[in-house]
C-alpha cells in the first residue's frame, strides 16, 4: 500500500515512533508542510497518487 505522511510540524520522538509503526510492510513518502516554499501542487498529486494519507499535527 502506498502511504503519504504529512507533517505540519517536526515531529517529536512519539510521532516519529507512531509514523514508523504504521509505515511497516507500506511504500512510504513524506510531505513536510512546515518547510521552506511549500509546493501545495505537489501535494494535492501525492494526495492522489497514494491509497493511504496521514496528517500529523
Amino acid at each position: 500500500m502506498k502511504l503519504l505522511h504529512v507533517l505540519k510540524s517536526e515531529p517529536d520522538n512519539v510521532i516519529k515512533t507512531l509514523m514508523n509503526a504504521s509505515s511497516k510492510g507500506n511504500d512510504v513518502q513524506q510531505f513536510e508542510l512546515f518547510a521552506n516554499d511549500v509546493d501545495y501542487d505537489k501535494l494535492v498529486e501525492l494526495i492522489f497518487e497514494n491509497d493511504k494519507v496521514i496528517s500529523w499535527w
